[in-house]
């Protein structure tokens, strides 16, 4: 074997795969505590901490932004176009992170390879990384967000008190 372009490395999937399942239990995760959370506590106030629905749109934003700015070039915070205002009904947060999942999709559809990962991508801070690194930092940001929504659901009887 002469490493990572060997002929056999070629063509597999296997990270890209295994990333595509992290984000879309991401996904699912926050569906679920959106599904079970009402209009009324969806953004209220708790203690300084945000709200279950703030938390839950800054988790699918970190993943919009970086998903739109992956597919479309574009970089823009979409928590300035998904605010508390618009997004008013558990239902229709739902139906946001539906959209956001959409773009999620695409845009792991158009990695052809486990070595595409290694590409170098322009980020908003006019840096360049590997594309892994920049997965890897918004799975570990929109996982944060998600832990402090979901941190009011946990109890004794969730599965070993996981969130995530």
């Amino acid at each position: 074997m002469d490493g990572p372009t060997s002929a056999q490395a070629l063509g597999k999937r296997h990270i890209v795969e295994s990333l595509d399942r992290a984000f879309a239990r991401l996904h699912a995760n926050s569906c679920d505590i959106v599904s079970r959370t009402t209009s009324e506590q969806l953004y209220e106030p708790r203690g300084g901490a945000l709200s279950i629905g703030e938390s839950v749109l800054r988790s699918a934003a970190a993943v919009e932004q970086t998903f739109g700015g992956i597919t479309a070039n574009l970089w823009d915070d979409p928590f300035e176009w998904t605010l508390p205002e618009h997004l008013t009904t558990p239902a229709k947060v739902i139906e946001h992170l539906g959209e956001v999942d959409a773009v999620r999709v695409r845009a792991f559809a158009s990695f052809t390879d486990d070595l595409c990962l290694t590409k170098q991508i322009s980020t908003p801070a006019e840096q360049s990384e590997p594309l892994i690194d920049l997965l890897l930092e918004t799975l570990r940001r929109a996982a944060a967000y998600q832990g402090h929504a979901g941190g009011k659901f946990v109890s004794r009887s969730d599965a070993g008190g996981f969130i995530i």
